[in-house]
Parts: structure tokens; sequence; C-alpha cells
């Protein structure tokens, strides 16, 4: 609150210096303007900040043709460049928010604003994903993947988890107990692409799936986690949970391709090669099972990758459907092919 009040404030006084900072929107007359435009200024209620022109002009907003909003977008994005490529540079040091929004120039709250609108991640997503980027091609020069870990500059495999958005998950044990001891809530959307029920433990989702029915895929839950309490979510559902969904609604649109979600999944060392690897296949590319395969140092166990993605219990979170065979087929999918066809298509026509 404190923030829209300053920004509000340098509205009043047209103060330039803000003008690389918001943008200023108008529900009234459907513009959006630099905080220094000389138009008058409309009442309060009426208004609402946003980081980047493209953010207003989603809400239905258009360019003020007096001030040009427009022209300061070149700028924003200059920046954003800059501090990526400063990332990318010095990958061994440790960057701060407030390190990177010094070198821009502005506030930490309006870097990180303005950073995440422009490249659809935060600044710590961003890093985590070039350092997941460094640890590919050692995960394929390496003997086995804890040494590609500490060469890719990580101090525990617990941090390439979090990195990926893997927690460390449920233990064999736990696993072999069919969950005994857990709790797990459940929760349905509708998505594009069909019924998708999440379920997700206090760590994070442990089942994201599509099938036919809400009751159908309540067993297939029960099945997984038979000793488990399994609940529906509460209704209002947690803030993190309500995130979570929001995500991947926006993932299946087309408008979010980085997931960056906290899973509680059941995995072997070779699994987890496996479905990191998958989370660094670029949105709208795909690699084929032997791909992945030689990627991880390991040329002869296509059929093990292939075994690996049919035993994702969180589709979209770990994106199997980018693995297709080496012809070019799609290859397997547990959801479907025309819903992994669908998935592709998808991604393709957003890029």
């Amino acid at each position: 609150m404190k923030e829209y009040v300053k920004l509000w404030e340098a509205s009043l006084t047209r103060d330039g210096s803000y003008d690389d900072r918001f943008i200023l929107g108008v529900r009234t007359t459907g513009i959006y303007c630099k905080p220094s435009c000389p138009a008058r200024r409309p009442l309060r209620k009426n208004v609402e900040f946003y980081s980047t022109a493209a953010q207003a002009e989603r809400a239905g907003l258009r360019p003020c043709l007096r001030c040009k909003p427009l022209d300061n977008e070149g700028l924003l994005a200059r920046r954003i460049r800059e501090a990526c490529a400063y990332m990318q540079s010095n990958m061994d040091e440790k960057i701060t928010l407030k390190i990177l929004a010094d070198r821009a120039g502005i506030s930490p709250h309006h870097f990180q604003r303005t950073f995440k609108a422009a490249m659809g991640v935060s600044p710590k997503q961003y890093g985590r994903a070039l350092r997941l980027q460094q640890l590919r091609p050692n995960l394929k020069a390496a003997k086995d993947v804890t040494r590609a870990v500490f060469e890719s500059g990580y101090g525990s495999s617990s941090q390439v988890y979090q990195d990926s958005g893997l927690s460390l998950g449920m233990t064999p044990s736990e696993y072999r107990a069919h969950g005994r001891g857990k709790t797990i809530s459940y929760a349905c959307l509708q998505s594009p692409f069909g019924l998708l029920m999440l379920g997700a433990t206090d760590r994070g989702l442990c089942f994201v799936q599509f099938g036919p029915s809400h009751a159908g895929l309540l067993t297939q839950l029960r099945e997984e986690y038979s000793d488990a309490s399994i609940q529906p979510m509460r209704d209002p559902a947690p803030p993190e949970f309500r995130c979570w969904i929001d995500a991947l609604n926006a993932h299946l649109a087309g408008s979010r391709r980085h997931l960056d979600l906290p899973l509680d999944v059941r995995h072997t060392g070779f699994r987890m090669q496996v479905w990191l690897y998958l989370q660094t296949i670029p949105y709208g590319e795909v690699r084929s099972y032997s791909e992945v395969a030689a990627a991880l140092g390991k040329p002869k166990a296509a059929r093990a990758v292939a075994g690996a993605c049919a035993r994702n219990a969180v589709a979209l979170a770990i994106p199997c459907h980018r693995v297709i065979r080496g012809s070019g087929q799609l290859g397997g999918y547990r959801w479907g092919l025309e819903r992994k066809r669908a998935l592709l298509e998808r991604e393709r026509a957003s890029t």
C-alpha cells in the first residue's frame, strides 16, 4: 500500500524520474500514461498502476497520444536484458535483488515487478534456471549425477531439487507404505485439455493428472496412495495452492511458459536425472528418448528414459509430453496421444 501511495504522489507531481518505473492506467478513459503526462489527473479510485505497457494493454487499455508511454518500453527492455547478461556472466557469485536493482537504477520492488513482467519469472527463478542450464551439459559429461551437481556449482543435491522445483519428495519407505501417515488434499479444475486433478501434501504437489471424470481421478489417487488420508481441498484453499492452480491455468493457456512448482514425488536416482533434464527442455521444443539418454551420459538407456516418463505422476510440472520418438512419432503418453499432440501444438503456437 505504501508503494502505491508513493506512485500516486509521483503521478500528482508529474515526476518524470518515474517514467521508466511504472504506467498509470485510467479505467474511465481506457488509456494509460507516463507519470509525467501533462493531462489532467483522474480521481484516485479510477487509477491502476502497471509495471509495463504490456500489462496495461492486457487489461484493455490503450496508450495515451500525448505522452506516448510506449517510448519508455525500449529503455526498460534494455535494462532487463543487461540484468540477464550480468546474471549469466556472474553465476559463481551471489547476486541479490538489491544488486540487480541498483545496477538498473530503480527500487528492488519495482525491479522485481518489471523483471517478472518482462521474463515471466522472478530474478531468483531466472537464476535457478541458469544454474540448471549449466547443470545440463555437466550431466552429459559426468559419470554420475553427484559429480555433475558439484561441478555445476551446487553445494548439495538438495539445492538441485530446490532450483528445479523438485522437493526431496517422499522417502522410499513413505512411498512403499502407500503414503501412510500423509495427508493429501485434492481439487479438480477444467482445462483446455480436459479435467485435471491436483493432489498435494504439505511439501508440494504429488499428483497432477488428466482424466475423464472426477470419480475416476479420485480412484487413481486413492490407488496410488491407498494408506494416506485423502480429503478435498478446503474452501477457501490455502494461498499457495491457489497460486499453483493459477500457474497451471496460465501455463495451459499459453501465457506462462515456465512452471516453478514445489513437488513431493517419489524418485530413484535415474528418474531424478531424467525429470531434471525434462524440466530444462525449452517450452515449444521436443527431444527424443535417445537424445535424453545421451544427454544423461547413458546412450543405451532410451527405454529406461521412456519408463521414467511413463512413471511421471505430475503432468506439466515435469513435461514428459516434450519427449518423442527419434522417428518423429509421438511415442507414448499416459494421458493419451491426442492430448500430447494438443499440448505440443499449443506450445508451438505460443512461441
